[in-house]
């Protein structure tokens, strides 16, 4: 490998190790929280948390509303790793860095890779407070987090995007939609470089090449998932209504309050939705006792 490869490589293998070498739970399922709704990693069954900052070489978050940390858990008997708190390419990082904590989750274990964001409605039926289940993206904008000498151990240097958001695992979003009673707006998630938002031209431009919602996050991600052999998934939270759209300016600090606002519902369907996983997902291995003594409860809202 060049030395390049070799640096990323052995970032991802330092940052892993340190992990694991202080946490021996083995995950099935990877979620990434977006803005404001971290909510869910603080009523899971935790079981251990590491903090980004403990973690040589790995990236910290820098954004209001993204804690930074690793949530390590179950969702009733689904064994879970949540990143509370995301990482961006407008931080200034590097985009192997942006993905890096993808592909330590994976080699700490998880199978599947469950994506949620706060997003800018592009399709002038959504309002906000609707979620929609990510059936594609477009991810063009953006530098590929796969640029580069390819490593043979992550996956094939030219790996299929079709189906990049596995489509039995949107199928059990739905199904878990539809129990609790929840519109579930389904369409194509455009990424972004940030940090300003889109202009009317722009959301003009995303509308016409088929998006349903903005960003600057996720589908990069779901590349960098796919390419490791990781089944994905995603949902959005619509925070706000596009440039142009909406009637009032944009702000951080309104994305952060619809995702808040919303933070109940989101958190039965995300977890209504992995329960009806557990059944899709190969059995794991065997999991240290768990301490109840270590964990908090699990409150299902009555919705």
């Amino acid at each position: 490998m060049s030395e390049k490869v070799n640096s990323v490589y052995e970032k991802v293998e330092l940052c892993y190790r340190q992990i694991r070498s202080r946490v021996e739970f083995l995950p099935k399922v990877a979620i990434v929280l977006g803005s404001g709704l971290g909510a869910l990693a603080d009523v899971i069954q935790v079981v251990d948390t590491v903090d980004y900052a403990d973690i040589t070489g790995f990236p910290v978050s820098t954004v209001d509303g993204h804690k930074g940390r690793f949530v390590f858990g179950y969702i009733e008997e689904t064994p879970v790793v949540i990143m509370q708190g995301r990482v961006h390419f407008y931080e200034g990082y590097d985009i192997s860095d942006v993905v890096l904590p993808i592909r330590v989750m994976r080699k700490l274990g998880a199978d599947i890779l469950f994506l949620t964001n706060s997003a800018g409605g592009l399709n002038t039926m959504y309002r906000p407070g609707d979620f929609m289940m990510i059936t594609d993206h477009i991810s063009s904008f953006m530098p590929s987090p796969l640029i580069g000498e390819n490593v043979e151990e992550w996956g094939t240097r030219f790996p299929s995007m079709e189906h990049v958001y596995d489509v039995s695992l949107c199928e059990f979003i739905r199904q878990a939609a539809r129990e609790c009673n929840v519109l579930l707006r389904e369409g194509t998630y455009v990424q972004m470089k940030g940090p300003q938002y889109e202009t009317s031209a722009e959301v003009r431009m995303c509308q016409v090449l088929g998006g349903d919602a903005v960003g600057m996050s996720t589908a990069i991600e779901a590349v960098a998932g796919r390419h490791m052999g990781m089944r994905v998934c995603g949902l959005s939270c619509i925070s706000n209504m596009a440039c142009g759209i909406s009637k009032t300016p944009l702000n951080h600090m309104e994305v952060t309050e619809v995702g808040e606002k919303m933070a109940p519902l989101f958190r039965l369907l995300v977890y209504r939705a992995i329960s009806k996983m557990t059944a899709d997902i190969v059995d794991a291995a065997p999991q240290p006792t768990r301490q109840e003594s270590a964990m908090t409860s699990f409150i299902v809202d009555d919705m």
